[in-house]
């Protein structure tokens, strides 16, 4: 591939990437990450906070609650984005959301659990890398574990003991 793209001048090289840029959604967002910078990056951030809401609690209608969708939507955003604190921003907002969604509507079932639980606790061990990540994040850390108080399948316990596993919690 390489080796035909040296041989196309610059007209064709501009025109084959334009064309893709037109063609596919991942191209136009990765080239517009690359060159307009961060402007995009935040339309992105937003559009994916949209997306997961909108598996929870869309304008209109019910949540279809399709978690591989809301948090394909935060893979998504971090590989077009490569940026770190917005991506685990979405990470921690899924949780939230989904928090929410069972404080609405009541208890759902294990496998609902067990994805916010494990969301979480990417979330914690990203934190445990940065203090400043977590500075920044902690008070909402801390409010869904308290959100999450009488949410039944042990969901609250799991939160609680990877919340308290911080060791950048003073005493």
């Amino acid at each position: 591939m390489k080796k035909q793209l040296r041989d196309y001048d610059q007209k064709a090289l501009i025109s084959l990437i334009t064309d893709l840029y037109k063609l596919n959604d991942d191209v136009h967002h990765y080239l517009s990450v690359k060159y307009l910078g961060e402007e995009t990056i935040q339309d992105l951030f937003v559009n994916a906070q949209k997306e997961i809401k909108d598996e929870f609690f869309p304008d209109k209608g019910f949540g279809k609650m399709r978690l591989a969708k809301a948090k394909g939507a935060i893979t998504n955003f971090k590989k077009l984005s490569n940026d770190h604190f917005r991506t685990v921003d979405l990470m921690l907002f899924y949780v939230e959301v989904g928090t929410e969604f069972t404080n609405t509507y009541g208890d759902i079932d294990g496998k609902f659990y067990d994805s916010m639980n494990s969301m979480y606790d990417k979330v914690i061990v990203e934190c445990e890398k940065d203090e400043t990540l977590f500075k920044e994040i902690k008070d909402r850390l801390y409010a869904v574990v308290a959100e999450s108080d009488g949410i039944g399948w042990g969901y609250h316990d799991v939160l609680e003991e990877s919340y308290y596993s911080i060791s950048w919690l003073e005493e």
